[in-house]
């Protein structure tokens, strides 16, 4: 048995609540869809069918019309002739042939009818398969996203990222003492090139002192003149 049993259940169905109420809501979209697809083509079909029949009966009434016509036409013969028993027997004809066409009118109103029903049936399951379709899309791409997702979570979840953390944190920190090692040879070795950078330093002091102890001087100069006066 499918999703639905009759297109009326389809044209009615909640298509939300289905799916809320679905362990497997992709598949259970598909289902639907398929089920649609399946409906529609059985309701054009059906629509056909009742189109070809329109026509056959449209056909059937001008036959039983040109029919009641002619036996008008032979009635009138028969009168003419002094054949009244015929005439009566024609118009009988003619009666039968009206009564028909009377008949195949009411079966076109009625095809008439469900044709417009069929119609209507139609518009309403396209738009119904149309947001089934759209639902069927986004949940394709919540389906990716939420199997991406577990996927980086279920990683996150075997590697602790804590430890990695702290054993890269450790591996800095070797590399910082080795690094000190080196630089703890270094102390107290001094070359060629140090002592005269030192010099260097040692000159540039000796200026900066002198032109401190000049202004100073001067500083000094100014305030005895200063007294004097």
């Amino acid at each position: 048995m499918g999703i639905f049993s009759r297109f009326s259940d389809i044209i009615n169905a909640n298509i939300n609540v289905i799916l809320d109420r679905a362990e497997d809501p992709e598949k259970m979209v598909r289902l639907i869809i398929q089920e649609m697809e399946e409906t529609l083509v059985e309701v054009r079909t059906q629509s056909a069918k009742l189109i070809a029949d329109k026509k056959e009966l449209g056909r059937r009434t001008q036959r039983m019309k040109k029919e009641a016509e002619s036996w008008e036409q032979k009635a009138e013969i028969a009168l003419a002739k002094d054949r009244e028993d015929l005439a009566r027997a024609a118009l009988k004809e003619k009666t039968a042939a009206l009564e028909e066409i009377s008949t195949v009118d009411s079966d076109l109103e009625q095809i008439d009818l469900n044709l417009q029903k069929l119609s209507g049936d139609i518009g309403l399951l396209q738009q119904k398969l149309s947001d089934a379709k759209a639902r069927q899309k986004a949940l394709i791409l919540r389906g990716k996203t939420a199997k991406s997702r577990i996927g980086v979570k279920r990683q996150l979840h075997e590697v602790d990222v804590d430890a990695a953390m702290n054993r890269f944190e450790r591996y800095e920190r070797k590399i910082d003492v080795l690094e000190g090692e080196v630089e703890s040879y270094d102390l107290g070795q001094r070359n060629l090139a140090d002592e005269i950078a030192d010099l260097e330093s040692d000159e540039k002091v000796d200026e900066e002192l002198a032109r401190l102890k000049e202004r100073m001087g001067q500083s000094t100069d100014d305030d005895s003149d200063d007294k004097d006066e």
